[in-house]
């Protein structure tokens, strides 16, 4: 290699590093400010000089300052949580299998966490919300062994279409025993809300319980990213240049978990996030995941605050689930790289 070539290569990763920390600092100060339109609108609007002074000087008897802080507030402090955390998950995950249709919702993980949470619905009604989010990691567990079982037991090597199909079959089988419970428990209604997906009506008391398990995820998964990157270069590569692939591959599913089973005890499911915004990053910042995962984590915030907003404000009073909005935009998307790995077998 040439001393051109060398300095060719540098000067390349150092344009993908600095675009990667404009979008990441340029897409936090965006994010701060949908956030602070997110809490002006909705069925009742609030002027954003009211809202800021909801923050400043706080008066428990003006009900515009109550409904800013503690109800719109949660809500969209919800909503950047769960776009950042599914994000990460699906960077994680197409990281770990090299596969660009993996998603926590195509997986088997959400619809596992949603057996847990029809479970809970129906048979653990008295259980704190703690437990149902706990009930939810174990829900995502069993998805998620659940679809690479069945995987490895199918023959045809390590295709990326036979995992997102044993992820589909997988789905399909807990979605419909969740429905069943639900509706032999007469659980069906507080399922629903789960199952299209909503950040309405998130408390601070669930913001407490969940932040600091998601935030915690988010950052190991930056620290696991330089291992992410080495493998998705092939376990081949990766074992050789002594990385213990079965050690990053169980931490990083840990952290999808974690990831997904939170998401899902806070908003419901929402596919197609995981899939998505992975892509956008990885199309802005380059194959480099220690860019893709922190990246990925500020456009995932940016999309499901910008969705909730739309959900808001799109039919007044009534509210569209952000899981119909976000579909609206991955069913095309998943399509599309459904061809591309169909003309790729």
């Amino acid at each position: 290699m040439t001393e051109n070539n060398i300095k060719l290569r540098i000067n390349r990763s150092n344009n993908k590093t600095f675009k990667a920390c404009l979008i990441i600092f340029s897409g936090s100060a965006a994010l701060l400010l949908l956030m602070l339109i997110s809490i002006t609108q909705g069925a009742a609007g609030i002027p954003l000089s009211t809202v800021i002074e909801a923050f400043t000087n706080m008066d428990v008897n003006n009900p515009r300052h109550l409904l800013a802080v503690d109800m719109r507030l949660p809500r969209v402090i919800a909503a950047a949580l769960v776009g950042s955390a599914l994000a990460v998950s699906g960077s994680l995950m197409q990281g770990m299998t090299r596969n660009p249709l993996a998603d926590s919702g195509l997986m088997g993980l959400s619809s596992g966490s949603g057996l847990a949470l029809a479970i809970c619905f129906a048979f653990l009604t008295g259980i704190s919300y703690t437990q149902i989010v706990l009930m939810s990691f174990m829900g995502a567990g069993l998805g998620a062994v659940s679809v690479y079982t069945i995987s490895n037991l199918v023959p045809g090597g390590n295709n990326p279409m036979k995992l997102i199909l044993s992820g589909a079959a997988v789905s399909t089988l807990l979605s419909a025993l969740s429905q069943g419970i639900a509706i032999s428990a007469k659980a069906s209604q507080n399922l629903a809300f789960w199952t299209l997906g909503s950040v309405s009506g998130t408390s601070w008391n669930q913001i407490k319980i969940v932040a600091p398990v998601i935030l915690a995820s988010l950052a190991a998964s930056i620290a696991l990213s330089r291992s992410i990157s080495v493998l998705n270069m092939g376990e081949e590569v990766a074992g050789g240049l002594g990385l213990r692939i079965k050690h990053v591959k169980f931490i990083g599913t840990l952290l999808v978990v974690l990831l997904a089973g939170t998401s899902v005890a806070l908003a419901g499911i929402i596919a197609f996030v995981g899939m998505l915004v992975p892509h956008l990053a990885r199309f802005a910042v380059g194959p480099d995941y220690r860019l893709i995962i922190p990246a990925s984590a500020v456009l995932g915030a940016i999309l499901l605050v910008a969705a909730d907003i739309v959900a808001k404000t799109l039919h007044p009073p009534v509210e569209i689930p952000i899981g119909a909005i976000i579909s609206l935009l991955g069913v095309p998307v998943f399509l599309y790289f459904a061809k591309k790995q169909k003309r790729g077998m």
